[in-house]
């Protein structure tokens, strides 16, 4: 049986008694991957590379120097991270062959944390979709049931959690890509705030709503990972410079050094007023049983002696429209530097004009869903449609931020589903876009407004899949999210 390890504190309390802990770590996990290649959640392993990394943490542990906050943690990457030195390609044919030039700031906290990066992590093509289906490379498979998706776009990064194939994982939210696919696979999945992490090095869907964001199976791990990767960066002029008040600092989101969540400054009789969206839970779309196991979940946070209130939010159905037309278009603009001209693939017919040699690369180069995107983000961008559908848009984006404001006034947190079912069989969405787009009702919301979501995963459907609840807090208030993602968490491991 290979090695176990509750959380990276119980893991790195192992480390001070193995000499060549990290390299028996490492080759553990290698072990695992190649045992779960079935499951095709990574794209590339580092294995050589991953065994040099282990060794050296192992000698400078014997040396007695200091080590980092991650130290031998295995951490495997979504493949739209910029690693150097290592293929990235988005998932995408259009990218076959390009070789990344430089770290993401992201990449650079890790490894100067003592991580060890095993490998880079399949994903829908440049993170559009919810299944993992649209990948260049196939299907990721959901390891609790092979038939269903992992969810998206992410999917290679959360299966990899949840098979045991690293400790941690980073991934990519841009619209759920994170959260999605950790309810369809039972592990947590943050999303911070935007602005929190640089996305320095993350390759671009729709800039004004790409996060970085972390999968764990403890909050602690999550916090941990948070408190390395986030913080101000000269690379990136979206990410926040000020630290805030106290309860808002980068620097404090995982508390003491043991990953307890800075349980000790945190009230443990703390009662928090917890909201959610009349609509969402009574929304057709949304499975019975998710909607009563929150419902009942909720009356149990009513016992312990948190408030918790259903409050109107008659926006809920302009989310997803709102969503749609502002990412598709953001991303008919990043996409356009993939020309077949600089790097990746080009058309190997000859002999065509240039405007001819653009159209063939990236019909070629680019799969189905990041073609309607484009598409669509096109035409919402051209004249005459502008004003009527991108610029309402942006409206109701500016009015959701201004009614969140107002709910987190007079509540801590809001809780949502974090999707509308468990996962689905593989192709059950994929002739219908459209069902596919209002299955991310839920997630949506906290990029439209920018604000940290997690997924926990609290409960198990009839159907014997996972899922869970969403929590969301105000901006920059990762530290409060996950106290209270922590709070529950250990409520429902005691139940």
């Amino acid at each position: 049986m290979g090695l176990t390890f509750d959380s990276i504190a119980g893991y790195q309390h192992w480390l001070t008694t193995q000499p060549s802990g990290c390299s028996r770590t490492v080759e553990d996990y290698l072990s695992r991957i190649t045992e779960h290649s079935h499951l095709n959640a990574f794209l590339e392993v580092y294995a050589e590379e991953a065994r040099e990394r282990a060794r050296g943490l192992d000698d400078k542990r014997k040396a007695g120097k200091p080590v980092g906050k991650l130290h031998g943690v295995v951490v495997a990457l979504k493949d739209v991270i910029s690693f150097k030195g290592h293929a990235l390609t988005a998932a995408s044919k259009i990218l076959s062959g390009y070789t990344a030039v430089y770290n993401a700031t992201v990449v650079d906290r890790l490894l100067a944390e003592d991580a060890i990066i095993i490998g880079r992590n399949n994903c829908d093509e440049f993170a559009m979709g919810s299944t993992n289906e649209n990948s260049a490379f196939g299907n990721v498979l959901n390891a609790r049931d092979m038939n269903r998706v992992p969810g998206g776009s992410s999917g290679g990064s959360a299966v990899a959690v949840q098979a045991g194939l690293c400790m941690v994982s980073l991934g990519s939210d841009t619209g759920g890509s994170v959260r999605q696919p950790a309810d369809f696979c039972g592990v947590i999945g943050l999303k911070p705030s935007y602005g929190r992490v640089s996305r320095y090095g993350l390759i671009a869907y729709a800039s004004s709503f790409d996060q970085i964001g972390i999968f764990g199976l403890t909050v602690p791990d999550v916090a941990r990972v948070l408190e390395v990767i986030a913080g101000e960066d000269e690379f990136d002029s979206t990410v926040r410079r000020e630290s805030g008040n106290q309860g808002d600092d980068p620097q404090d989101t995982s508390g003491d050094p043991d990953g307890s969540l800075g349980s000790s400054k945190e009230d443990p009789d703390r009662r928090y007023r917890i909201a959610y969206f009349r609509e969402a839970l009574d929304h057709q779309g949304l499975d019975p049983e998710i909607r009563n196991a929150i419902l009942d979940r909720a009356r149990l946070w009513r016992a312990a002696g948190h408030t918790v209130e259903a409050i109107d939010f008659p926006l809920l159905d302009y989310i997803v429209p709102a969503y749609y037309v502002l990412t598709t278009a953001e991303a008919s603009s990043n996409l356009a530097r993939f020309d077949g001209i600089r790097y990746g693939y080009r058309t190997p017919e000859k002999g065509v004009e240039l405007t001819e040699f653009y159209k063939k690369t990236r019909s070629e180069g680019f799969g189905r869903e990041v073609k309607r995107r484009i598409m669509l983000g096109t035409f919402v961008l051209s004249a005459g449609y502008y004003d009527a559908y991108f610029t309402k848009a942006q409206q109701v984006r500016q009015l959701l931020i201004e009614q969140t404001e107002l709910v987190f006034k007079d509540f801590d947190v809001l809780v949502l589903p974090t999707s509308p079912t468990t996962a689905f069989p593989i192709g059950e969405k994929m002739s219908d876009p459209i069902a596919m787009y209002i299955a991310d009702i839920y997630t949506v919301y906290a990029n439209l407004t920018g604000i940290p979501g997690i997924s926990l995963p609290l409960f198990t459907h009839t159907n014997g899949m996972p899922f869970g609840v969403q929590a969301m807090t105000s901006r920059f208030n990762e530290l409060h999210l996950l106290q209270f993602s922590h709070l529950i968490m250990q409520h429902s491991s005691n139940e």
